[in-house]
């Protein structure tokens, strides 16, 4: 038995009523993208199905480091939708890991229906899980960040997935979707602007953003970059939360 099907008081399996979290947080600013500086709450959910070297928060997914279950312990979704609605914000971002991992769990269908009675939901995704019809009649807006050769770890066919990008392609052309690739030089740009014009994505939703840990680096790696990546007909964002708070959880 896992501990996703351990049956809690009321007799119901917390798989039903039950999400990994690693923290809960806002209000804040909306940090990256085509919506930095918008006011909003962040929900990060644990676990996830790739292993990039350069990720930010591993404590989600990397049990050879942490105790993934200490960081992100099964809470119920109601007291997280509670603990949103206090932040009063407009706006709930829902990250991860790979929050979309979680749309077969009927816990994830719920954490969607109670966070729309508060506002808007966006969620961030690395674009290998389909939305559920579900998902997408619940979200407004999808950031989906493919992951490149730089990822380190996993294989093309399972960072990129041509059938699913297709789908978010579709939402971005509704007005309801970006793309954002973590690049870290000139090759990154290179494989970016490549993925771009294999899969069709349109060059009006694709944002560059500069990999860093730190306020110096990104700004540094953004002004090697910007010139290139205005050739390439591309966007480009900071991290505004990392410049503001530096490298911090929960913020």
């Amino acid at each position: 038995m896992t501990n996703t099907d351990t049956v809690g008081s009321t007799g119901r399996a917390l798989h039903e009523t039950h999400l990994p979290v690693a923290e809960i947080f806002g209000p804040t600013f909306q940090g990256e993208g085509p919506h930095t500086g918008r006011v909003c709450s962040f929900v990060r959910l644990g676990l996830c199905n790739l292993a990039c070297v350069f990720c930010d928060t591993p404590y989600t997914w990397d049990r050879a480091r942490f105790d993934v279950g200490a960081e992100c312990p099964e809470q119920n979704v109601t007291a997280v939708c509670d603990q949103v609605a206090g932040h009063n914000t407009p706006l709930t971002v829902i990250t991860g890991g790979e929050p979309l991992i979680h749309q077969g769990r009927v816990a994830f269908i719920e954490l969607l229906n109670r966070l729309a009675q508060h506002g808007g939901i966006h969620v961030e995704t690395n674009g290998t899980i389909p939305p559920t019809e579900h998902t997408r009649e619940r979200v407004e807006h999808f950031t989906v960040s493919p992951k490149l050769s730089n990822n380190g770890a996993d294989p093309c066919n399972k960072r990129v997935k041509p059938c699913v990008l297709r789908a978010f392609v579709e939402l971005a052309m509704a007005g309801r979707a970006n793309f954002k690739f973590v690049v870290s030089d000139h090759g990154d740009l290179a494989e970016v602007d490549h993925l771009v014009a294999e899969h069709q994505l349109p060059r009006s939703a694709v944002w560059i953003m500069p990999e860093g840990r730190t306020g110096d680096e990104i700004l540094a790696k953004q002004a090697t970059l910007a010139d290139a990546v205005l050739k390439c007909g591309l966007n480009m964002t900071t991290r505004m939360h990392v410049l503001i708070w530096g490298d911090r959880r929960g913020v």
